[in-house]
Order: structure tokens, then sequence, then C-alpha cells
């Protein structure tokens, strides 16, 4: 059986789905493994080291036709897309939500696809969760990068000349990104506060050394699955309330709160950044999904009162082989659960819930 992945749309994603240490893995299980000519040149890593760990180098084409699996980071253009094969298999970040009618097409003729960003949070599939692995590196990233953009220092500082006192943040959602981001202020020496609609992020917020915001009278908005859900306007207006006042003193705000499967609620309103002081930072993470400030516009940066918003479409396209490595043994663990060892093929056992609830229907 062979497994696939041909080289990604290098204007948009720079990351991969096969990293050489991976196909080691691989093999063991007894499977090919078959990649595009310069698959990952753009990362430094050359076809001859993917061939010295067993790889098979191929053009694009022949790489598509012959694999059983093809894995990849987002959904193949539509030429590829038209090359695949009744029987194949197609695994990756498809985003079902946006490219419903090309999937709706891919399994009218009998490709089955896995989208893994549907994988149900237990215990099982951790290892495979291409959320939590990305997201992380996400919340960091941000971080780092708001740090570089701001002009002041972070931390406190006592001189002789005087004391420059420490960078507030804010950090909006308190999921993983935004966990990391906490995680990653608070070691820079940044006084850190966080906001999010579920209660049980209090107690990780507090345990990062982070200042948690409770709205008066707040309920938890966590669905079974462990995401965030859409907040009532009672809620809604409360925090904003809360938000604006907390604003006037913040130096940069990190954004991460997203909705699976939707636009990415508006909580940073007009009027608030209208309060914050000349110099601030906002950095949103959920611009590709719409944006948690109400002014953010993808991939540019947004001066309101010299109050700069930064929206990034990719930011992990900063970190692109930390992301591969991470994405690379998501994939992995995920193929090796689909994968029946004694049949030696590719078994879609739909009372397998990670299989179930991440097949396209």
């Amino acid at each position: 059986m062979i497994i696939g992945s041909i080289s990604e749309n290098l204007g948009f994603e720079k990351r991969v789905s096969i990293t050489p240490e991976i196909i080691k893995k691989y093999k063991s299980l007894g499977l090919e493994i078959h990649l595009s000519k310069n698959y990952a040149e753009h990362l430094g890593i050359s076809d001859k080291e993917y061939e010295s760990h067993g790889a098979n180098i191929l053009p694009k084409d022949e790489v598509i036709l012959n694999s059983n699996v093809i894995i990849q980071m987002n959904i193949p253009s539509d030429e590829n897309l038209s090359k695949l094969k009744e029987s194949q298999i197609l695994i990756g970040v498809l985003n079902p939500y946006l490219n419903e009618k090309k999937l709706n097409d891919l399994t009218s003729k009998n490709v089955n696809c896995f989208s893994l960003e549907l994988l149900p949070r237990i215990t099982r599939a951790q290892s495979m969760d291409i959320l939590s692995s990305q997201a992380n590196l996400a919340g960091y990233k941000a971080v780092v990068d708001s740090f570089a953009y701001f002009q002041k220092a972070i931390p406190m500082m006592m001189t002789a000349a005087g004391t420059i006192s420490a960078a507030k943040v804010l950090v909006v959602g308190a999921g993983v990104a935004g966990l990391q981001a906490i995680a990653t202020a608070k070691r820079m020496g940044a006084i850190v506060y966080a906001t999010d609609v579920r209660m049980a992020s209090k107690e990780q917020v507090e345990s990062l050394g982070g200042k948690f915001l409770i709205v008066d009278g707040a309920e938890n908005l966590e669905t079974e699955g462990g995401y965030a859900k859409e907040a009532s306007d009672d809620f809604k207006k409360k925090q904003e309330d809360l938000l604006r006042e907390t604003l006037k003193k913040i130096d940069i705000v990190i954004c991460t709160a997203l909705i699976p499967g939707k636009k990415a609620p508006i909580i940073i309103k007009d009027e608030m950044i209208k309060v914050m002081a000349n110099g601030s930072i906002i950095y949103d993470l959920a611009a590709s999904q719409g944006g948690n400030s109400e002014l953010t516009k993808v991939d540019e940066i947004v001066d309101v009162n010299g109050v700069k918003i930064m929206g990034e479409t990719n930011i992990l396209n900063k970190l692109p082989v930390s992301a591969s490595n991470l994405y690379a043994k998501n994939i992995y663990n995920f193929v090796e659960n689909l994968y029946d060892k004694e049949k030696k093929n590719f078994d879609i056992n739909l009372n397998d819930e990670i299989i179930e609830k991440t097949k396209i229907k």
C-alpha cells in the first residue's frame, strides 16, 4: 500500500505532511511513501534526504495516480482533485464548511475523504489532534511577533534612571492557542489577563499566572466536545462593558476566539479600540475566519488612532518546520489507526468514533 503527498501551494502554505523522520514509522507498517519532486526544498529538506529515509520521489501526477492514501495539509487544487479516483483516500485539513461542493463531488465518485479538524475530543484522539498541535505554536508565535512589533520593553525593569512598567497583555479566548499565549507572555515578563466564555478556563488561566476576567453572572458556554459555543446577547453586552474598561490599560491584545464552522465572534468592537492607548497592538489570530476585532483586515496592519491591528492568514508559515514536524506525527497516528496491520489494507471502520467523525459523508 502506498502513502502519497504532493507539494502544497507555496503561495499560502509552507507546511508539509511528511517529514523525513516520520518515514521510518510508515515503513515499519509496511507502507511505501511516494512524494512529488522538490516536496520540501523550501524548508531546506532535499529530495535526496527523503530518499535516504526510504521515500520514492516521482512526478506529481504519478504520486496522485498510484497512491492508495494521499495526505495533505490543505485540500488540493481543483486540477489535482480531478485526478483522484474511486477507493482512494484523502486525508488533511479539508475545511468542509468552505469546501462543501468539492468534497461532495469527491464522495460522489467514492473517494474517501477525512478532515482532521473534525476529530472528536477523546483521549484516544489526542495524538492525532492537529488543531491543538498547530494552535499551540500559533499562540506562541502571536506573542513573539506582537512583542517584536511593540515599541516598549515587556518586563518590568528597575534601573538607576527609573522603573519601566511591565507590559499588560489581554488574551481573548483561552483555548489551546490562548493558553500558550498566556504562558509565553508571562514567561517574558508581561502582566497577563484573559477572558473566555467557558468558565472551565478560569482555573487553567490562573495556573499559568494569568488573571481571569469574569463577566458578572457568567454562564458556562462550553459544548460537550470542549469547544466554545455562541454567547447570549446579555452575556455579550456584559462582556463588552468589562472589556471596554479593561482595554484602557492594556498594551497588547492577542485574539484567539473561534467557533468551529462559524465566522469568528466579533469581541473587540470599533469603539473599544478607540479607548486603547496610542502604540497598543491587537494581534488577531482569528483573522482568517473574520477576526475577533471589528477592524481586522487579513494580512494587513490597520492603524486606528495609533493602535495597530495585525491579522495573519496563516501565522504558521512563519514556523513551518516546527509545525510540519507536529502535523506529520498527527497524520501518521491517524493513518496508523486507519490501517489494518493483519489484512495489510485500510479499514474504514465506521464503528470507530475517530473514523466515523472525521469521514466526510
